[in-house]
C-alpha cells in the first residue's frame, strides 16, 4: 500500500509545526540573497537600504535589448535618465572582463564593472535580489568574478529540431544564470539544419528524414512513426540567433560534424561518401558506419561550408565534431588504403587525424580556432585544437598534458539527457541517472591532474542531446532544473549544496510561476542501502537541512519520523516521503525482498564503473530489484569492458536452493549480456568446486533473467563470475569500444 499523504500529514503537521517559526534577529547569510550562481565574495552592512524602487541609469553605449527583456515585468525597477537614477556603474577594465563589485548602500546602489560583461552580471544579481529576495535590500558589498572562463551549455537540434523563438528561451535562461557559451549542434545523420547557399541539397533533402523511430532505441522490434520530419534555420535567422545571444553576452560555437554523424550530408551529395550507393537521413539513433570519405571533393565541400558558417559566426571557434567515426567505411575504400600509404599512416585512426589536423589547418587560416570532442585526440591531437572530454575525463586528462586547453563535459555529470529521478513516472530519457545534486558537486578539474596543467581545464559544459527530447518544453524540463546547478558549479568558489537548496527552491518556483516546464526533484528520496552489516539492510538518506524522513509499511501504516538510518529487517514494501514544515516530498515505495544473501558478507574482486556504482558493491544484495527500464541509479552496478566476480560468505555452512540473476541487455547502447557466467562452492573460501557454467546467455528484451538451480547445496562460500563481453564488434554500435556489463540483484535462496 502506497503512502498516503492525506492521511497522516494532519497527524504529524503539529509535531513538525515549531520548525515553521520564524528565528528572530538571524543573521543573514550569504545565500539569503537568491543569487545563483553564488558571489564569490559578500560583506554586509549592519542595516538595512531605505531605496524602494531601483532606478537605473543605462547609458547609450551600454544599452541592450536584454535590458529590456531582464527589467521586463518587474514594477520595482525603472530605466530612467541619469539625473533620475540611484543606480550608478563605472568601468574599471583593473577588475577584468566578466568581474563586477555591487555596492548596495543606504540611499543608492553603485557598480564598478571590468566591462559590460561585468555590468551585465552585476545587474543580473540585482535583478535576482530584488526577484528572490525582496525589499528591504540589505546594505551589502558583493565582490563577483568566475571560476572559469569557459560556462557552456549545448543545444542538439539536429535530432529534434527547436523554433528561432525556442532559441531565444534557451539563450534568455542562459544569461540568466551568467552562462558565456552557446555550443549549437547543427548537423548529424538525422538533420543538416543550417542553410548553406552553395549546397541548397543540404536544406532541401539533407533537412528532413523520412520517418523517426518511436520509443526508446532498446524497444525491440523498432518501430517509426511513419511522418517526414525536419527543418533548417535560414541564413538570416542564423544571424539573428547570433545577434540575440551577442547583446545577451553568449558566445555562439556552430558544430558541423565531421568525419563522422554525416548521413544527412551524405543524403543530399552522396558523391562525399566511399561507396557509391544511396544515402538517407537516419531515422533512428546510434552512430553509422557511413561517413565523409577524406578525398578532395569532400575537402573542397567542407571548406566551402565553412566559409559560409564563419560568416554567419564572427567568434573565435568553430567545432567540427570528431566524435564517433567508425573506420568501416575506411577500411574497405581502396582510395582510402591508398591515400594510408601514400601519407605513410599508420592505420585509419592516424587517417582520422589527418583529417582533422587538414581541416583545422583551413579553418586557422580563416583567423578561427577548431573544438572537437575528445575523439580528435586518437592517430595524434591536431596542433591548435580544443577538445571537450566527453567520455569521462581521460581525454581531457590527456589533452591538457599536451599543453590544450580542455572543455570538461564527462557524460557522468553533464548529459541533461539523462534521467534526473529513479522515479517511475519520469519522461523517457537515453540512459544514466544524473541529478541536481551530482551536477552541483561536480568539480571540473580532475584531482590527479598536475598543478602546472591546470591552467588548460577552462571550463565545463551541459550538453542536450534531443534524440528523446521532441518539444521544447521537454527542454525546459531537462535541462533548466540542473542547469541551475551547472551554473554554480562553474562559477562559485565557494560552495555547499546545503546553502544551495533554499535558493534553488525559489529560483525553481520563478520559473514555474512564468509557465516553464521546469523540473524539481530536490526533495525526492535518494536511498542509500547497506547490506552485509548484520542481519537485514540499512537505509539512508541525504535529506536536506530541517527535513525528517518518514515511513510506513504495509504491515504497520502508523507513520514514523527520523533523521537516524533505518534499519530492515523483515520482507515488506516500505514508503517513505521527506517532511520539511509542511513541504511534503514526493513518497517513494521500496519493496525489500530479503534472502540468504543479505545477510552475508560479499566481496568484488573489482569496483564497478565510477559512472555506475551504485550503492556500492552491496547494491546486488541488499534485496532491492533494480529497475526494469533504466540501468542507471542505486541498484544496477555497470562495469565498463571488466568482469564481474564475487564471493558471497555466508558466515556458516548454509544451505543453497537456487540463485536467481538478472542483466541488463541494450546493445545499441554497448550494454551487453556477459559472455560467460559460472558460479561455484566452497567450504573453506579457498578450494572452490564448479557448479554451473554457461556461454548460453540470451534475452529478447532489456531484462535477461537466469534462475539457477543447486538442489540444497551446503556450502560457507558461493563464488560468481560473471565475464564481459569484451570489445564491441565492427559493424556494431560502439564498435571497438568496451562493452557494458550490468548486473542486478544476486538473489540467494
Amino acid at each position: 500500500m502506497p503512502l498516503k499523504l492525506s492521511n497522516f500529514k494532519l497527524n504529524i503537521v503539529f509535531f513538525f509545526f515549531i520548525s515553521l517559526m520564524p528565528i528572530v534577529g538571524q543573521t543573514i547569510k550569504k545565500g539569503d540573497l537568491g543569487i545563483i550562481p553564488l558571489p564569490n565574495k559578500i560583506v554586509f552592512g549592519d542595516q538595512n537600504a531605505e531605496i524602494e524602487l531601483l532606478k537605473i541609469y543605462i547609458g547609450e553605449t551600454e544599452k541592450s535589448s536584454f535590458y529590456t527583456h531582464l527589467f521586463s515585468g518587474i514594477p520595482k525597477i525603472k530605466v530612467v535618465d541619469r539625473k533620475e537614477a540611484n543606480v550608478f556603474y563605472a568601468f574599471k577594465p583593473s577588475l577584468g572582463n566578466e568581474n563586477y563589485i555591487l555596492n548596495i548602500e543606504k540611499d543608492d546602489i553603485r557598480i564598478e564593472a571590468g566591462s559590460n560583461v561585468g555590468l551585465q552580471y552585476a545587474l543580473i544579481s540585482l535583478v535576482q535580489m530584488v526577484q528572490h529576495h525582496g525589499f528591504p535590500l540589505p546594505i551589502v558589498t558583493i565582490e563577483d568574478s568566475p571560476k572559469f572562463r569557459y560556462r557552456g551549455m549545448h543545444l542538439d537540434v539536429a535530432r529534434h529540431f527547436f523554433s528561432t523563438s525556442d532559441v531565444k528561451k534557451y539563450l534568455d535562461y542562459m544569461a540568466y544564470y551568467k552562462y558565456n557559451n552557446f555550443h549549437w549542434h547543427l548537423t548529424d545523420d538525422q538533420g543538416w539544419r543550417i542553410e548553406i547557399k552553395k549546397y541548397p541539397k543540404l536544406q532541401e533533402v539533407g533537412a528532413y528524414r523520412k520517418e523517426t523511430l518511436i520509443g526508446h532505441y532498446g524497444d525491440q522490434p523498432h518501430k517509426f512513426d511513419g511522418i517526414k520530419y525536419g527543418g533548417f534555420y535560414t541564413q538570416e535567422e542564423v544571424k539573428e540567433i547570433f545577434d540575440y545571444a551577442t547583446a545577451r553576452n553568449i558566445n555562439v560555437i556552430p558544430e558541423i560534424e565531421m568525419p563522422g554523424h554525416a548521413l544527412a550530408a551524405l543524403s543530399a551529395y552522396p558523391e562525399l561518401g566511399c561507396e557509391e550507393k544511396v544515402y538517407e537521413a537516419a531515422t533512428k539513433w546510434g552512430v553509422f558506419e557511413d561517413v565523409f570519405c577524406p578525398n578532395e571533393k569532400t575537402f573542397t565541400f567542407l571548406e566551402d561550408v565553412i566559409d559560409e558558417v564563419i560568416t554567419l559566426f564572427p567568434s573565435k571557434y568553430i567545432h567540427i565534431g570528431g566524435d564517433e567515426c567508425p573506420k568501416d567505411a575506411w577500411k574497405k575504400s581502396e582510395f582510402c588504403q591508398k591515400l594510408i600509404r601514400k601519407n605513410k599512416l599508420k592505420d585509419e585512426h592516424e587517417l582520422q587525424s589527418y583529417f582533422i589536423t587538414r581541416m583545422e589547418k583551413y579553418v586557422n587560416s580563416k583567423g578561427k580556432q577548431i573544438i572537437g570532442w575528445d575523439e580528435i585526440l586518437e592517430g595524434g591531437l591536431a596542433p591548435n585544437a580544443t577538445v571537450m572530454s566527453w567520455r569521462g575525463i581521460e581525454g581531457g586528462l590527456e589533452a591538457a598534458r599536451q599543453n590544450h586547453d580542455v572543455i570538461m563535459t564527462p557524460g557522468s555529470h553533464c548529459y541533461f539527457d539523462h534521467y534526473q529521478s529513479e522515479g517511475s513516472d519520469e519522461p523517457i530519457a537515453i540512459g544514466g541517472y544524473t541529478s541536481v545534486e551530482k551536477v552541483y558537486h561536480w568539480e571540473p578539474i580532475p584531482t590527479e591532474l598536475e598543478e602546472s596543467k591546470r591552467k588548460y581545464i577552462i571550463g565545463g559544459q551541459a550538453n542536450v542531446w534531443t534524440e528523446y527530447i521532441h518539444k521544447f518544453k521537454d527542454v525546459e524540463y531537462m535541462a533548466f532544473a540542473r542547469g541551475i546547478a551547472m551554473s554554480e558549479a562553474l562559477w562559485s568558489k565557494e560552495k555547499k549544496y546545503a546553502d544551495f537548496v533554499p535558493r534553488y527552491e525559489i529560483h525553481n518556483d520563478y520559473w514555474k510561476n512564468k509557465g516553464v516546464n521546469i523540473a524539481n526533484h530536490v526533495y525526492e528520496l535518494k536511498p542509500k542501502i547497506s547490506a552485509g552489516e548484520g542481519k537485514g539492510v540499512s537505509v539512508r538518506f541525504d535529506i536536506p537541512n530541517g527535513s525528517n524522513i518518514v515511513y510506513t509499511t504495509d504491515k504497520d501504516q502508523k507513520p514514523v519520523a527520523t533523521k537516524e538510518k533505518i534499519k530492515i529487517t523483515t520482507s515488506d514494501t516500505y514508503s517513505f516521503a521527506a517532511l520539511k514544515g509542511e513541504k511534503m516530498g514526493q513518497p517513494k515505495s521500496i519493496i525489500f525482498d530479503l534472502h540468504k544473501a543479505t545477510n552475508a558478507r560479499l566481496t568484488l574482486e573489482s569496483n564497478p564503473s565510477p559512472k555506475y556504482p551504485g550503492n556500492g558493491p552491496s547494491s546486488i544484495v541488499n534485496g532491492v530489484i533494480g529497475s526494469d527500464k533504466k540501468y542507471g541509479g542505486s541498484e544496477w552496478l555497470g562495469f565498463s569492458g571488466t568482469d564481474c566476480n564475487g564471493v558471497i560468505d555466508f558466515g556458516q555452512v548454509t544451505e543453497i536452493n537456487s540463485i536467481d540473476l538478472r542483466f541488463f541487455k541494450v546493445e545499441g547502447q554497448w550494454i551487453y549480456l556477459p559472455k560467460k557466467v559460472e558460479i561455484f562452492t566452497s567450504e573453506d573460501g579457498v578450494n572452490y568446486m564448479s557448479k554451473y557454467a554457461t556461454t548460453t546467455i540470451n534475452s529478447d528484451t532489456k531484462i535477461c533473467k537466469m534462475s539457477i538451480d543447486l538442489k540444497g547445496i551446503k556450502s560457507q562460500f558461493l563464488k560468481f563470475n560473471f565475464t564481459n563481453f569484451g570489445m564491441i564488434p565492427e559493424g556494431a554500435q560502439g564498435a571497438g569500444h568496451k562493452a557494458w556489463l550490468f548486473v542486478d540483484e544476486v538473489v540467494v535462496r
